[in-house]
């Protein structure tokens, strides 16, 4: 039956702290959850900033494992485009690095280098060019690649490139041949032939107002074949195949002028792999 206002009430207080602590110590529980959670998730966060921070800096690869490391540094595959492998030599020989390593790097370091002396102004003119080979061939193919390379190079030849029967351009022209190696690949690995692809760009061609050879670039592989003397890596063949050749880019082209300003401001550099 409900109470009527006259029946008297009774209130029962409860102590203020009884009626609080509870409440304060359920709050306070989850609150400090979350911020544990929060502090957490903010440092994974930190971390995997940094992780794709490093791996997008210009230069850098993988680190070489043991294995890579016994094997002279090569680098992992999947980077192929990134300039990889140990620093060249610092010895020369008439002007060409000599004394490569005995591993897989040092035969396509000496590839590399050796496709640039054959592809230089050096080689029109029958001294330096006797030089050249006596330099990067091993001693038991140097008559034979002599051979070769002088009917390569006849007086026939030099006249198509407006040289004459030594390799010199006429007064007022400037006659250039540089090869730039973009990269090179091991084909074959032995002590008895080792075989070496390197892929190039060359300019080849006559400057001045009087030229009419312009300078023109050429893509081709080079295929080197090199045998291990005891010291050095020495070459004992190569061959020539066109391209690979990307797409020319849509750029006017230099004058004769900015061309030959450009080959002698330029210098050309000692490559390794």
């Amino acid at each position: 039956m409900p109470l009527s206002d006259d029946q008297p009430h009774t209130r029962t207080r409860l102590p203020v702290a009884e009626q609080t602590a509870p409440a304060a110590g359920r709050q306070a529980r989850p609150l400090r959850t979350l911020l544990t959670i929060l502090g957490v998730v903010t440092l994974l966060v930190i971390a995997v900033a940094i992780a794709n921070r490093d791996k997008a800096l210009p230069g850098r690869t993988p680190a070489a494992t043991s294995g890579d490391q016994a094997r002279g540094g090569t680098a992992p595959a999947a980077d192929r485009t990134a300039a990889t492998g140990q620093q060249p030599v610092t010895t020369t020989t008439n002007g060409i690095g000599t004394g490569y390593p005995h591993t897989d790097q040092g035969a396509q370091s000496a590839a590399a280098n050796y496709a640039v002396a054959l592809g230089s102004t050096d080689m029109f003119r029958p001294d330096t060019r006797h030089t050249i080979l006596a330099t990067v061939a091993d001693p038991t193919s140097l008559p034979t690649l002599q051979t070769r390379l002088d009917q390569a190079f006849s007086p026939e030849t030099n006249a198509r490139y407006g040289l004459d029967a030594q390799g010199k351009a006429a007064k007022g022209l400037t006659f250039i041949s540089r090869t730039v190696p973009i990269g090179a690949n091991l084909a074959n690995y032995s002590d008895t032939g080792t075989k070496v692809d390197v892929w190039c760009n060359s300019l080849v061609g006559l400057t001045g107002e009087a030229s009419t050879i312009p300078v023109t670039e050429n893509w081709y592989t080079l295929n080197v074949t090199l045998r291990w003397t005891g010291s050095d890596w020495k070459l004992i063949d190569f061959s020539r195949k066109a391209g690979p050749t990307p797409l020319p880019a849509d750029q006017q082209a230099a004058t004769s002028e900015e061309i030959t300003d450009a080959v002698q401001q330029f210098g050309g550099f000692r490559y390794a792999r």
